[in-house]
């Protein structure tokens, strides 16, 4: 078990398909420092990534542990799947065993909307969390844990399509904004039904372009809330996915 103390500094690093994102918290989740941006490499496989991180963090205060949100699917800190970054390449990769090698830090991973959602929840019922992206993210939350992660990104919306590939970043590109809020209505009256959440977060670049009236149980958030939940993520070694 992994002790945490009153004076940690976490470096919290969100990795995104446009870009690395990353800063400094206390133990509490509160921001030492300003948010810190780096493009995602064009070549996105585990050397050119990691070495993002590298470069990310040198422009970081010291800090005693390291949380990382991955979007794809990751289990004990290896990962799994990688769809927006090239599954084939990142597949069985111990992302948090390598990175821990090189920060000479202990190392977290989890999927980058479970690390949004251990953020932004507020710790009381059935809270989903859906990022809108590069791709399609989400996290499901029972009373503050986080449930084992399921990359409903990947399963069918349509006959033809994935979630991913009806409202992620290229559809908005592709049909517009007008077209795309229409069908993120056919997608939350889905997750509604489907789910049953008490509270329904979303985060993401392309939440922005939200302009739908939302029910009174649906939040939008920002990244800056999400990724504060690289705190939170050393707070519980029970957490399924280490």
């Amino acid at each position: 078990m992994q002790r945490v103390g009153p004076d940690e500094k976490i470096l919290s690093i969100d990795i995104g398909g446009s870009r690395i994102k990353g800063t400094i918290l206390d133990i509490k989740g509160n921001m030492l420092m300003d948010y810190q941006r780096i493009s995602t490499p064009k070549f996105a496989g585990p050397d050119n990534v990691m070495q993002g991180i590298v470069e990310l963090a040198k422009n970081l205060n010291s800090y005693t542990k390291v949380s990382v949100g991955f979007p794809g699917y990751v289990r004990g800190g290896t990962v799994f799947t990688a769809p927006n970054l090239g599954t084939n390449k990142w597949r069985k990769i111990q992302l948090s065993e390598r990175l821990s090698a090189i920060l000479k830090k202990p190392v977290r991973v989890v999927n980058d909307a479970d690390l949004q959602g251990l953020g932004v929840a507020s710790g009381k019922g059935l809270e989903m969390v859906i990022t809108l992206g590069t791709g399609f993210g989400s996290a499901l939350l029972m009373d503050g844990t986080l449930l084992p992660h399921l990359e409903i990104g990947q399963h069918p919306f349509t006959r033809k399509k994935t979630y991913d590939q009806f409202i992620g970043n290229n559809a908005m590109e592709d049909v517009g904004p007008e077209k795309w809020n229409r069908r993120l209505q056919r997608v939350l009256a889905v997750l509604k039904t489907v789910f049953n959440y008490d509270h329904l977060f979303i985060s993401g670049g392309n939440s922005k372009k939200i302009t739908l009236d939302l029910d009174k149980n649906i939040t939008l958030v920002s990244n800056m809330d999400g990724i504060k939940g690289g705190a939170k993520l050393w707070l519980k070694d029970t957490h399924y996915a280490l």
